[in-house]
């Protein structure tokens, strides 16, 4: 069966888990509470702090405690699409003034524009909000990469260890689930898209990574694409 399209995870994958954690999160949590103060009447920014508000169950909570809940949840690395969304507005500013750029592993950067150049449709789904996918790739250390991809999924498609997740993919991007591979350096999130059908590898790039029963890389240069 020929592969027609590739998903990937980012954190651990094509990224460095170094750099979310030891880059993106630190700003992120630094800069939020300026942001939410300054930016809490824009029609966007009071959406996101209102589904705060109904997450945490506090519908009433005020603008200082909403900083408060969100610090809290950086702190858990709680995977809520409301803080996602508002780190991927903040990573915005950080991007854009120079502060850092997106880490991509070079054998990532290399295969993409590969597969690219096969006609392989190529997708993302991570964690993180669209938003700060897009400018991760579009601010690497190896130039704007978002040409290569034809769509971004975050976890307002699903969380990604349930396999409903995974079908919801599929049906979005409307190609058959066997003819799709999905790379992730989680075991459970490839456990969830092999039940829904899909094809998977994991990358292996730490030692400490808990390897699953799928096909092992340890970087792009040793992923396997069928029917190529």
């Amino acid at each position: 069966m020929k592969i027609r399209a590739i998903v990937t995870d980012i954190e651990g994958t094509t990224s460095s888990i170094d750099f979310v954690h030891k880059v993106l999160f630190p700003y992120a949590a630094k800069a939020l509470p300026e942001f939410v103060r300054s930016s809490h009447g824009h029609p966007e920014i009071a959406a996101l702090l209102d589904e705060v508000r109904a997450e945490a169950k506090e519908f009433d909570a005020s603008i200082e405690r909403l900083i408060e809940i969100l610090l809290c949840w950086i702190d858990e690395d709680r995977k809520a699409t409301s803080l996602k969304t508002l780190q991927g507005h903040i990573w915005r500013h950080g991007y854009e003034n120079g502060d850092f750029t997106g880490h991509i592993y070079d054998d990532a950067a290399d295969r993409l524009r590969r597969w690219s150049k096969m006609d392989i449709e190529l997708y993302v789904y991570s964690s993180g909000s669209v938003v700060a996918q897009k400018l991760l790739f579009g601010h690497s250390d190896a130039g704007d990469l978002r040409p290569l991809f034809k769509g971004y999924f975050d976890t307002r498609i699903g969380h990604k260890k349930d396999v409903q997740s995974y079908e919801n993919i599929i049906v979005a991007i409307r190609i058959p689930a066997d003819e799709v591979l999905f790379l992730s350096d989680v075991a459970e999130e490839l456990d969830a898209a092999a039940a829904a059908g899909m094809l998977t590898t994991q990358l292996v790039r730490l030692d400490d990574v808990i390897v699953g029963q799928h096909p092992v890389a340890t970087n792009f240069n040793e992923v396997k694409i069928a029917g190529h």
